[in-house]
């Protein structure tokens, strides 16, 4: 794996872990040389996980709309910063510069672009693995979702399976490289057969 594309919050969230977490992901991630590809911001939990994986040696990437510049919020000190037109073409590029993705706690954007990387996993457009970085048991309510979606017929379990949850940066990182070198193509999504 060259480059992990982390989706996080531009809030620190109200947990101290939130923080401790992201700044251990970026850590583990420039250990052992993989690049960390994100949204551009230098506050909340991006800016925590760029500059762990920054002062670790790592190469960081950041994509962001050119009306976040404006305001004042890319991050300064990035390998590469990236400057598109559109929250579109942010979510296409971070998805094209990277080898798989990782999710740590974040509100809204965030699960835009989780949800987004889950549906095109789903529907064969890529076969990068996905991991839930699980601080505190944030992602329990989500991974709890989509068990009832899967239970229900509405994802396929090999879908759900395709996501791998971690409470460990380092674990979570070792399991995403083993989900990437045994991948095998997965069918494109059809309806489920009936009951």
């Amino acid at each position: 794996m060259r480059r992990v594309c982390v989706f996080c919050g531009a809030s620190s969230g109200r947990l101290p872990a939130y923080g401790d977490a992201a700044r251990a992901f970026g850590a583990a991630a420039a250990a052992r040389g993989v690049g960390i590809v994100y949204g551009g911001g230098r506050v909340g939990l991006m800016g925590a996980v760029v500059d762990a994986a920054l002062a670790g040696g790592g190469e960081v990437i950041g994509v962001i709309p050119q009306e976040l510049v404006d305001r004042e919020l890319a991050h300064g000190g990035l390998s590469e910063l990236r400057v598109v037109g559109s929250l579109h073409e942010r979510k296409a590029l971070m998805a094209e510069l990277s080898d798989g993705f990782v999710a740590l706690p974040g509100g809204f954007g965030t699960l835009d672009e989780l949800l987004e990387q889950l549906t095109w996993s789903q529907l064969g457009l890529h076969e990068k693995p996905i991991g839930l970085f699980d601080v505190e048991e944030y992602w329990r309510p989500l991974i709890a979702l989509a068990r009832h979606a899967t239970d229900e017929g509405f994802v396929r379990e090999s879908d759900l399976g395709a996501i791998a949850v971690g409470t460990d940066a380092a674990g979570l990182l070792d399991r995403l490289e083993r989900m990437m070198r045994e991948a095998r193509p997965r069918p494109k999504w059809s309806r489920p057969p009936a009951p």
